[in-house]
C-alpha cells in the first residue's frame, strides 16, 4: 500500500485517497464547492473513462488515476487551453523520470509512439476537472491495447515510487497550468519541442468533418495546423487524431 500521505503538494492544495469509485471526474462533478487544487486519487476506477467515451482500465496498483478540480482565473474561453497544459504536465513528468515522453495533441502522452497516458478534460459551471490515467505497472496489455498502449515498467521503470511520480506530475500540472492566460506563449513554445504529431501524414475528424494532410505543428493558439490539399488548415479541437505513417 502506498503511503500517499508523503506525497508532497503544490501550495493549498490537497489530496484524498479513496479505495474505490467508478470514476474519479464524476465522483468531482458530484461534489459541491470543490476547493482549487482538490486532488482525488482512486485506488481502483469501475467506470474510468477517457476522450470520446473509450473505457480506460484502472487496475489496482498498476495505474495512477486521479482528477484535480481547478478553478482558473483565466476566462472560460481559454479553459480549453487546460487540455494542452495537462498533456505537456505529465510528458515533462515522464522525462523527469528519463523517458522521452511526447504529446500526441491535444493531451494524449506516449512514449516510442505508444499511449502512456490519457488524460479527460471536463468543465462544470465554474470547475475545471482534469482526469488522469497513467499507466505504471501494467506488464502487458491485451485485445485493442496491445502493441498500443505501454507503461512504465514495459519501458524499463519498474521501481518508480508511486508516491514521487505523482508528487512530480501534480508539480509540473501547476506550473503548466499557470501558463494558460497570458504567459501562454511560453507553454506552446515547449509543447511545439515535444509534439508528437509534427512532421506526421494523419487524419482527423473535426466538427465539419473529416480531414487528411501532413501537420506542420502547433500555432500560436494552441490549434493543430494540418496541411491539407486545400490548403493549410488550424483546428483548436478534433476527435480521432490518427497518424497515417
Amino acid at each position: 500500500m502506498q503511503a500517499w500521505s508523503d506525497v508532497v503538494l503544490p501550495d493549498g492544495w490537497t489530496l484524498e485517497v479513496i479505495r474505490e469509485v467508478d470514476s474519479t471526474n464524476l465522483e468531482l462533478q458530484r461534489r459541491r464547492d470543490v476547493a482549487h487544487g482538490t486532488v482525488l486519487l482512486a485506488e481502483r476506477q469501475t467506470n474510468g473513462r477517457g476522450r470520446r467515451g473509450a473505457q480506460w482500465q484502472s487496475v489496482p496498483g498498476q495505474s495512477l488515476a486521479f482528477s484535480v478540480g481547478l478553478r482558473p482565473d483565466t476566462p472560460r474561453s481559454q479553459w480549453p487551453r487546460l487540455a494542452l497544459a495537462s498533456g505537456l504536465a505529465v510528458a515533462e513528468a515522464l522525462r523527469r523520470f528519463g523517458l522521452e515522453a511526447e504529446v500526441k495533441w491535444p493531451n494524449d502522452v506516449l512514449v516510442k509512439g505508444r499511449k502512456i497516458c490519457g488524460i479527460l478534460v471536463q468543465a462544470t459551471e465554474d470547475l475545471a476537472i482534469v482526469g488522469i490515467g497513467l499507466n505504471v505497472g501494467q506488464p502487458g496489455f491485451e485485445g485493442e491495447l496491445d502493441g498500443v498502449a505501454t507503461s512504465l515498467h514495459l519501458e524499463g521503470l519498474s521501481d518508480v515510487d508511486g508516491v514521487g511520480l505523482l508528487t512530480t506530475v501534480l508539480a509540473e500540472l501547476e506550473g503548466w497550468t499557470r501558463q494558460t492566460g497570458s504567459d501562454f506563449h511560453h507553454l506552446v513554445a515547449r509543447l511545439r519541442e515535444c509534439c508528437a504529431l509534427t512532421g506526421k501524414q494523419v487524419t482527423l475528424k473535426a466538427v465539419d468533418g473529416s480531414h487528411s494532410g501532413l501537420v506542420r505543428g502547433v500555432g500560436d493558439s494552441g490549434a493543430l495546423l494540418l496541411e491539407t490539399r486545400d490548403g493549410l488548415r488550424s483546428f483548436l479541437q478534433a476527435d480521432e487524431v490518427r497518424v497515417v505513417f
